[in-house]
């Protein structure tokens, strides 16, 4: 039986508990495909994952999102690139942080012809993310007003990527006034009131969409920060509460949705990937900036991932072979 390298962690803890093991390399099933990964990368959430915070089956091999090249299952494809993430990865079924993954044929999106591996690993869930809560929960529209909260960051910088593309005006929110993600203005959080200034950018009459991407005490500013029937999306992770007027929301007409990248299926992540393809190549897109650590340095990645501020994505680089 051949065998392969994978991270794994049999209990919740710091990065720490997670180890380097062999596992049998997996087959692919009718429908599915062998890829090598060549580069996974490292999201906040696999860090949450492993300390417990989705609450994981054990053990597990965590990691959601990857960068690799077809090697069995579909001798049609062999040899291409592609790039992806998948519905439970990590959580419900083994994540990417191995040197061989099988997913479903129809999960599987060509990697952009202008992104290296290691650059395409790093897309993965900031970017499904700002997507769904645009374009497909938001329903963003050319010439709208966007407010973006955690611009800086990269679902936000992200986020102002696509609503540019869209024809969309971006406001960002963060606290300070930096504004790395090219957002067409930026109220700093912290010396400004919010709802105020974001009123005072639209001559009063507010913004067409939220997306909420801090919560916490955001939450309510931003509500009040719509036009009349605008929309707010929220995918804060913060586990803190949240309150507000409901009689001022009805009154508003506001609509709120929430988005769940974990949600996402196979087929919906590869087809949102696919579409976001075309603005890589295109220019459309500026790829995010990366740091790539060695595969067997993972443990290190992760605490790198835990103790960064800048955003940058930590990507794991596999050894050639």
């Amino acid at each position: 039986m051949n065998y392969s390298k994978a991270w794994r962690f049999d209990r919740f803890g710091e990065p720490s508990v997670m180890r380097l093991v062999e596992l049998p390399r997996p087959t692919p099933g009718p429908g599915e495909v062998l890829i090598r990964v060549l580069v996974s990368g490292i999201n906040p959430s696999d860090v949450k994952n492993v300390a417990g915070h989705f609450k994981s089956t054990l053990p597990r091999v965590p990691g959601r999102d990857f960068a690799g090249v077809i090697v069995g299952g579909a001798p049609d494809c062999d040899g291409a690139a592609v790039w992806g993430s998948g519905p439970g990865f990590g959580v419900t079924r083994d994540g990417v942080h191995r040197e061989y993954i099988t997913m479903p044929r129809e999960w599987v999106a060509r990697r952009p012809r202008t992104l290296t591996a290691e650059v395409a690993a790093a897309v993965g869930v900031p970017w499904l993310a700002a997507w769904t809560a645009l374009v497909t929960a938001g329903q963003l529209r050319a010439g709208e007003t966007v407010l973006i909260t955690g611009v800086s960051g990269a679902v936000g910088n992200a986020a102002t990527q696509i609503a540019h593309r869209y024809g969309a005006r971006v406001i960002g929110a963060g606290r300070s006034a930096a504004n790395p993600s090219g957002a067409d203005a930026v109220i700093d959080t912290i010396r400004h009131d919010l709802a105020a200034e974001a009123r005072a950018l639209t001559e009063g009459r507010g913004v067409d969409l939220v997306l909420d991407a801090v919560g916490g005490p955001l939450f309510e500013p931003c509500l009040r920060s719509l036009r009349k029937g605008g929309r707010q999306i929220a995918i804060a992770s913060n586990p803190q509460g949240v309150s507000f007027n409901l009689v001022d929301f009805y009154h508003n007409l506001g609509h709120l949705a929430g988005v769940d990248t974990m949600s996402l299926t196979g087929i919906e992540i590869a087809s949102i990937l696919a579409r976001l393809a075309d603005g890589f190549e295109s220019g459309s897109y500026r790829p995010p900036r990366i740091q790539a650590w060695p595969f067997a340095r993972a443990v290190d990645a992760y605490d790198a991932v835990l103790a960064s501020k800048a955003p940058i994505k930590h990507v794991l680089r596999m050894a050639p072979g």
